[in-house]
């Protein structure tokens, strides 16, 4: 895949081409339908496929007091798009600025100019780009019939409610992961390097692996969680670089904390050093929320059970 960050600087050999755009935090299940059709339009006409996206997220810029937390921040979120098979990627530093075009002038400028596009693939829900919010689907298929451009319009998709960036972001604050990856397509994941902690988990026979605080992903609500511990420094083909977990977020109340943390045992692991590492963790399925114990039985009782239950969770997933 290659990337970019003008329209007009794309590369001879990805014009003309296939396009689509928007945001993807998440590369949620609904936005894989779209880059879907992306790559089948692209594929059926012979072209390559090409998807625009910005950063910083442009509410992050326009309106930073209600921004959301991203799902997949920054590399992640490339490495998510590039996965999905498309050929080129145009990241846009998005500015006030840049958001002082018109919709018109957006399209005309990234699309027609910059990219050649012969087809532009949009999911039904696109409005509100361009300067004044009004840019929606109905001009870019007025833009498609004067410029010579096909627009194809992909419907909204879910299930019981429409997979989107906002319902995976809610599901993860109710510490529903199990949820989310049905909207994700995927179990979530936070990325973060290991650091020190208060080295209690090794103490008890239980050694944890801290992220660091500005980790890169939403972190779910607070509780304790089965997932995957990917060691991202390691070759795929190590033994060691997927490991099942049991992960832990929270402010550690049994002993007085106040900093929130996330921090992943690997199940049946006390030999590992992973101090300096860049890790992903991967949350499949909410065990228990956080609690606080009057003694530190107590506590190694329910850490055994969490082995226990994130055993029975992942035993029989790949």
């Amino acid at each position: 895949m290659l990337r970019w960050t003008d329209p007009a600087a794309t590369p001879d050999a990805l014009r003309p081409c296939v396009a689509t755009f928007g945001n993807f935090d998440g590369v949620h299940r609904g936005h894989r339908v779209v880059i879907g059709t992306l790559l089948a339009e692209a594929k059926a006409r012979g072209l390559p496929a090409v998807a625009v996206t910005f950063d910083p997220h442009p509410i992050q810029v326009l309106h930073p007091e209600r921004a959301p937390e991203l799902i997949s921040p920054g590399s992640l979120h490339e490495q998510l798009l590039e996965e999905t098979g498309i050929d080129g990627l145009v990241v846009v530093p998005f500015t006030v600025d840049y958001a002082q075009q018109s919709p018109e002038e957006f399209i005309l400028s990234t699309f027609v100019t910059g990219l050649g596009v012969k087809a532009l693939i949009v999911g039904a829900d696109t409005k509100g780009f361009g300067r004044g919010y009004t840019g929606d689907v109905d001009l870019i298929r007025e833009l498609g019939q004067r410029h010579g451009f096909d627009v194809v319009v992909v419907p909204d998709q879910g299930n019981a409610a429409r997979w989107s960036s906002s319902a995976a972001r809610e599901r993860l604050r109710e510490g529903d992961v199990a949820g989310a990856a049905e909207i994700l397509g995927r179990p979530h994941r936070v990325v973060g390097v290991v650091v020190h902690g208060f080295h209690r988990g090794r103490e008890l026979g239980y050694p944890t692996a801290n992220l660091e605080r500005r980790s890169r992903g939403v972190v779910p609500a607070d509780g304790v969680y089965a997932g995957w511990f990917t060691r991202l420094d390691l070759p795929p083909d190590h033994p060691d670089h997927r490991l099942p977990a049991a992960i832990s977020v929270g402010t550690n109340p049994t002993f007085d904390g106040t900093e929130r943390t996330v921090e992943a045992y690997c199940l049946d692991r006390t030999d590992l050093d992973l101090y300096g590492e860049t890790v992903a963790v991967d949350f499949v399925e909410h065990l228990r929320p956080t609690l606080r114990f009057d003694s530190i039985e107590e506590l190694l009782d329910a850490m055994a059970g969490d082995v226990v239950a994130a055993h029975a969770v992942l035993d029989h997933r790949v």
